[in-house]
């Protein structure tokens, strides 16, 4: 069986109009959804839902972060006797040939991670691949003018991904130090080290309207979450991956890149308030001592080499 986990907090609103509207997922799909406690209406919000579409429900006692609660999702999906799990966000939807078809690809590659070519609602493409950079941690699209010049390795976004249980037992599922972001760069990281391969299914299609968990914003402007842990969380990763070199690299590297994240929010959203320039301050400043604390601890070893981006299916 397949086990889709979806991880909520605070969004009964999106798990109503994307899971709930699409309808029963195939004989073959169990769905659990894992609430990271937001306040007792939500809770009671998101069981009537799970009731009504015969959905499992896991309620974590708080907010655990998403790598934490997506564990927990995948192993209650294991008791009830899936083999294979799709991970995804509130704010996506994907239809019951979609899932049956990444459920067949898991099981004739297990070693694989598999996601779907993700468009938003009005059918334009918002994911089909995506790389970081090496160098310095840039993340974006092949051929993007956010891509690092350097060497790049690929990673297959969370909002809509398959994994095998073969591959949960290799790599430990999620790292749960992130809380929110990158650990879907930090699984494909892994997975790729433990030679498995990443596989975009162009010819599949799941639905994501990117930044629906961040609620109402204005414009362009992401959340003040958003910019925190994008800036601490591309340092966690390079503190626990790779080698000095190119922590020390990611680290000089900082105010730029960080200065760039800020930006996909647009420059008008600092004009309102400083609170999104304070977020990339604060999430930088943790995410450097986290990395310094790594470069005290970790030898010398020599670079990691890129890896090209995943040819689409």
């Amino acid at each position: 069986m397949l086990g889709v986990v979806v991880v909520n907090y605070g969004s009964s609103g999106l798990l109503r109009r994307n899971l709930a509207a699409a309808g029963p997922l195939g004989p073959d799909v169990r769905v659990v959804v894992v609430d990271n406690l937001s306040t007792v209406q939500e809770r009671a919000a998101v069981g009537e839902l799970a009731a009504a579409h015969g959905w499992e429900l896991v309620g974590l006692p708080d907010n655990r972060g998403f790598g934490v609660a997506s564990n927990a999702g995948i192993a209650r999906a294991r008791e009830l006797g899936c083999v294979t799990f799709c991970c995804l966000n509130p704010d996506a939807s994907v239809t019951p040939e979609v899932l049956a078809a990444l459920r067949a690809a898991s099981l004739a590659e297990p070693r694989a991670l598999l996601a779907p070519r993700i468009v938003d609602s009005s059918g334009a493409t918002v994911f089909a691949g995506s790389t970081v950079g090496l160098r310095d941690g840039r993340t974006g699209a092949p051929g993007s003018p956010a891509r690092s010049t350097g060497p790049v390795e690929d990673w297959l976004t969370g909002a809509c991904l398959v994994v095998s249980a073969e591959m949960v037992d290799r790599l430990g599922g999620f790292a749960e130090d992130y809380f929110l972001y990158w650990e879907d760069v930090d699984l494909s990281h892994r997975a790729l080290a433990a030679g498995g391969s990443l596989v975009v299914r162009s010819d599949l299609v799941a639905v994501h309207d990117e930044g629906g968990t961040q609620g109402e914003r204005e414009g362009t402007a992401k959340s003040d979450l958003y910019y925190r842990y994008n800036c601490r969380n591309r340092l966690v990763f390079a503190a626990r991956n790779l080698p000095r070199r190119q922590v020390l690299g990611w680290l000089v590297r900082t105010p730029r890149v960080s200065w760039e994240i800020l930006l996909r929010g647009g420059r008008r959203q600092l004009l309102r308030s400083p609170r999104p320039l304070l977020a990339v301050l604060r999430g930088s400043l943790e995410g450097a001592g986290v990395a310094l604390a790594a470069l005290v601890r970790r030898p010398s070893s020599p670079p990691v080499g890129g890896r090209r981006a995943p040819v689409p299916r």
